[in-house]
């Protein structure tokens, strides 16, 4: 099984920006699907950015959820076998710990933003926004 590992969590302040990375251990392009999801103490895990891998190296497709979009951004980085969130204007409602995910099938029915049926996850970095 691949291996999903984060990086780049930590403290800020509100306001402040972070840039999580995800490093697989093989190429990005053997999944359909990769995301980010957070979860916050006593809450269920959720997913705050994910992307579409389209086949023959033609690019991906992003997919948020309304709370996030224009704050989160995800960016698939080849040549490093990573999965970037640059998240900016943190709140503390962003505190949480933050997971890695990917699935290798490319179905059609398949919500990207939902955590059940990712194979991969990582074990996560944890990320704590103050006011």
């Amino acid at each position: 099984q691949a291996h999903l590992a984060e990086s780049g969590g930590g403290s800020v302040q509100a306001g402040g920006s972070l840039r999580l990375s995800c490093r697989a251990s093989i190429p990005p392009s053997n999944y359909g699907y990769m995301g980010w999801f957070r979860q916050a103490p006593g809450k269920q895990r959720e997913g705050v950015a994910a992307i579409y891998i389209r086949e023959s190296a033609a690019g991906y497709d992003e997919y948020y959820p309304n709370a996030v979009k224009g704050r989160f951004t995800i960016a698939l980085d080849n040549a490093k076998n990573a999965l970037d969130l640059q998240i900016d204007n943190l709140s503390p409602e962003d505190t949480g710990m933050y997971f890695c995910a990917a699935r290798i099938s490319r179905s059609d029915f398949f919500l990207p933003l939902r955590p059940q049926g990712y194979d991969s996850w990582g074990q996560g970095t944890q990320v704590t926004v103050s006011s």
